[in-house]
């Protein structure tokens, strides 16, 4: 029960850093924030899913790295 609890915590420790890096985007630069996003909205469809594949490959591949 113990282990569990611990891989509870590290998932949970890994989506806070994510909120908190994805945070400091609009925090630090909220105009260049908006200016990206307003951006990402005119990707048609089929590009913004490659860029989606893209960033979780490099994810996987930086996990594999690291792990």
């Amino acid at each position: 029960r113990g282990n569990k609890n611990m891989i509870w915590q590290e998932i949970l420790t890994v989506i806070s850093i994510l909120f908190i890096i994805e945070g400091l985007i609009p925090f630090v630069s909220p105009s260049k924030y908006k200016n990206f996003v307003s951006s990402m909205s005119k990707l048609n469809t089929n590009n913004l899913r490659i860029l989606g594949f893209i960033s979780m490959t490099f994810g996987v591949l930086l996990l594999v790295l690291v792990t």
